[in-house]
């Protein structure tokens, strides 16, 4: 484990010149969550991985505690669910959600490694903190892998993603997703790529998850990331 200004890390270090891959988990998991990615993950050059465990702890079963970025109502997701519909975060911008930015952007300051050195990414709750990270930063970071996240806060992130026109990102999302709907997926690759980013929503069969297939893919994307 590091401590990075009020964030506790996993990484895995095996260049000091070596560019990163910050991977940020989903709500109600920590950073052990995604920590197997970084060795399965297959790259032509060698990268560094840093796995940042979220600074909220939140129920998500009798006598089971998890980490969170922010909190989520998950009774109104169940709710959605058992409607048939999807929660539509488009509209909002979630409440500790500014808190955990600013928590981020100091773990990556004490980091001391250059944005263009550094891809962010995420799962689900972690894919919208990467996404708002990666459009607020104060240059351009090297990539943006966006893994079953969703669209929040729209209005200032289309103000915001002219800023990054003519850069790659990656996106994948589940057909069958119960807890953040593929419809918001597409609107949110709509909005990047209407707005000038360069990228397409891989779509697989499946639900809230993250199957090999979008491994091979966020490989490749990295390859690409020069």
């Amino acid at each position: 484990m590091r401590q990075l200004g009020k964030i506790h890390c996993e990484e895995i270090n095996q260049d000091d010149n070596a560019p990163w891959v910050i991977l940020f988990h989903g709500y109600g998991a920590d950073c052990n969550d995604l920590r197997p990615l970084g060795e399965m993950i297959s790259t032509k050059k060698t990268y560094n991985w840093l796995f940042p465990n979220g600074p909220l702890e939140v129920p998500i079963g009798p006598a089971w505690m998890g980490r969170a970025w922010w909190n989520i109502d998950m009774m109104e997701i169940q709710r959605a669910m058992e409607t048939g519909t999807h929660r539509d975060f488009s509209n909002e911008a979630p409440k500790g959600m500014e808190k955990a930015i600013d928590a981020a952007f100091e773990m990556i300051r004490q980091m001391r490694v250059p944005w263009n050195q550094i891809i962010l990414g995420g799962f689900s709750q972690g894919a919208m903190l990467a996404t708002e990270l990666y459009m607020r930063a104060p240059e351009t970071p090297k990539g943006l892998v966006i893994m079953s996240g969703t669209l929040v806060n729209q209005d200032k992130l289309k103000a915001l993603i002219p800023n990054r026109a003519g850069e790659k990102f990656f996106q994948s999302h589940g057909e069958a997703d119960q807890v953040l709907g593929f419809k918001q997926a597409q609107k949110l690759e709509t909005l990047l790529t209407q707005n000038g980013m360069k990228g397409s929503l891989m779509s697989f069969r499946g639900g809230h998850e993250i199957p090999a297939q979008v491994l091979t893919k966020i490989g490749e994307y990295i390859n690409g990331q020069n």
